[in-house]
């Protein structure tokens, strides 16, 4: 790989990884600030409220996907991913600045509403801009090694976010974290943003885009919704590859720092830990992945995943239930994430492979925050309902038959490591 497209491939990831600090950090430091916005409860009732809040940015990315979708198809992935940044940077200020409920009742609640309304707006463009540009900006033969940086940089972000709890854990006292230290990373994910609209504002668009190969799309269809329809059967099949995916990639990322302490009995410390340091060795795999792919095809890394998710989770999480100390939870965690990063090491570039690129960004967009406004957004709240109904057990079936029904379409898919970017969809 050249030099220019690891410039492209080092911008669209940096933007990444601030987007995603902002996104995870509201998860991570919930169980912070869950009791300054909802006094009222028990600590699993706090937890659902802000789980809840978190499940409705997942129903804004819907909306994100289509805007900013059609912005990128439209305009260009680099006005779409400025875009992205700037909307993020607006709602991690809000959520820094919101007032408590001793303040302002449930004030602080709507503000902390309307601030996941705009990251999910956000993150809905940007996992398809991001997911397009990184895809579109790599040669054919390295396609899965440059667009596994995706989730290299969504996880980098939340390490630097577990690194940051970290930190405050230890130089800042519980009853100060509760009180006010929670809006550190807020403010911390507002100046990221600052810097990342900069290095976007001068990133270079993707030949791919520039060239407006012949895809069949006329020029004024690009980015709709009545040609994202002649590739109907394209996008129910990004929904059903993305659902076992995204509840999987949820459930041992964002929601196991919680699990850990609020069912296996660790410390908060402790739990954020294995968290942080499982989440470094998953995202180093990411590439290794990746370039596997760019060997021996997509379909086998899927495959892989779906048959191990399925089989494993219930012994998995129970297994974590029990784990007691630092050692066997990371080991268990470990185990688990390996087995995700056969899904989100290539799942960007499979999905926008499936597009030509007149509707690519929309494509990838759309079908994705589809799938996770209902399966990855709701993760964590199913996993509490569970719970206070005394039958926690039930969502490991739940995410292994999700990974089940997405196995049945990684059997039945094309392989989509070899096609022409340039002309797919064209005929």
């Amino acid at each position: 790989m050249g030099r220019e497209h690891w410039k492209k491939i080092w911008v669209g990831s940096a933007g990444n990884m601030v987007e995603w600090f902002d996104w995870f950090v509201y998860a991570s430091f919930a169980t912070y600030f869950a009791g300054a916005f909802f006094p009222e409860g028990n600590d699993t009732a706090k937890l659902m409220n802000t789980a809840g809040i978190f499940a409705v940015g997942f129903f804004m990315r819907p909306v994100g996907g289509w805007l900013l979708g059609r912005v990128a198809d439209r305009k260009g992935r680099k006005t779409a991913l400025t875009l992205t940044v700037t909307l993020m940077s607006a709602s991690a200020v809000l959520i820094a600045v919101a007032p408590t409920y001793a303040v302002a009742g449930y004030g602080g609640a709507a503000v902390l509403l309307v601030a996941r309304l705009l990251q999910g707006l956000s993150v809905g463009g940007e996992y398809a801009a991001s997911a397009t540009y990184l895809t579109e900006a790599s040669a054919p033969e390295h396609r899965g090694f440059a667009s596994s940086f995706q989730y290299v940089s969504m996880t980098a972000g939340q390490i630097v976010g577990l690194g940051l709890q970290i930190v405050l854990q230890r130089t800042m006292s519980a009853e100060a974290l509760h009180s006010w230290g929670w809006r550190i990373p807020f403010i911390v994910g507002a100046l990221g943003a600052g810097v990342v609209f900069y290095l976007r504002r001068t990133m270079l668009e993707t030949e791919v885009y520039e060239e407006t190969a012949e895809d069949g799309i006329a020029r004024g269809e690009k980015g709709t919704i009545k040609a994202l329809w002649a590739h109907k059967r394209e996008a129910f099949l990004v929904i059903a590859l993305t659902m076992g995916g995204t509840v999987a990639y949820y459930t041992y990322t964002t929601y196991l720092t919680k699990y850990l302490s609020n069912s296996a009995g660790l410390p908060k410390q402790t739990a954020t830990l294995v968290s942080f340091c499982a989440l470094i060795v998953f995202a180093c795999l990411q590439p290794l992945a990746g370039r596997l792919s760019d060997r021996i095809g997509r379909r086998p890394l899927l495959i892989t995943f779906a048959v191990g998710s399925t089989l494993l989770t219930v012994p998995i999480m129970t297994m974590l239930r029990h784990a007691g100390s630092f050692w066997p939870a990371l080991g268990l965690s470990l185990l688990a994430l390996v087995v995700v990063t056969g899904y989100t090491s290539i799942n960007a570039c499979v999905k926008a492979e499936l597009f030509p690129t007149g509707i690519r960004a929309l494509g990838v967009a759309l079908p994705y925050a589809i799938a996770n406004a209902l399966f990855g957004g709701t993760a964590e709240y199913v996993a509490l309902w569970f719970k206070d109904a005394g039958i926690e057990s039930g969502f490991f079936w739940y995410v292994a038959g999700c990974a089940a029904v997405s196995l049945v379409v990684y059997l039945t898919m094309r392989e989509t490591r070899d096609i022409d970017l340039g002309r797919v969809g064209g005929g």
